[in-house]
């Protein structure tokens, strides 16, 4: 598995991604792999339909909102290099300290960063602002999610 992702990724773009966004080689390996599972076009890149195939996005209730977040404005597909820079965000904040140039730009997993990120995944207008209505939105889906669970539980 690991030998096959890494013999498609050129090494100097594993090394700029792994500069990038602080994941190690392996860890690199393991999600182009992965990525490449989920690539049913076999086109380099993954479609809103790719990601709604991951079951644990298919049932959260901000998963159409996470989905999102891969995709830059006005696009609708993402390739490798997107896919690792958006889920660096997800990284611990303590790997920082591993990955961290003084002279470089700020880790994408960075406090700030991570603020900014889950910002924009409630700012559904992208107005810069989280009104009521979008924060009533969320509010319900996880309520509605809930009641959900509480019904399957019972």
């Amino acid at each position: 598995m690991g030998s096959r992702a890494s013999t498609l990724l050129r090494d100097e773009e594993l090394e700029e991604i792994k500069k990038e966004t602080g994941f190690s080689h392996s860890q690199i390996t393991r999600l182009y792999s992965r990525f490449t599972s989920l690539d049913k076009g076999e086109n380099g890149t993954l479609s809103r339909e790719d990601f709604q195939r991951i079951p644990e996005l298919a049932i959260n209730p901000l998963g159409d909102r996470i989905i999102n977040a891969f995709f830059p404005e006005g696009e609708d597909q993402v390739n490798f290099r997107g896919f690792m820079r958006t889920l660096a965000h997800f990284r611990p904040i303590e790997d920082n300290e591993k990955s961290k140039d003084m002279n470089g730009p700020e880790p994408l997993n960075s406090r700030s960063n991570k603020l900014h990120f889950a910002f924009r995944l409630y700012d559904l207008d992208k107005d810069d602002k989280i009104s009521r209505d979008e924060l009533l939105q969320v509010l319900e889906k996880v309520d509605v999610e809930q009641k959900m669970s509480i019904r399957f539980l019972h």
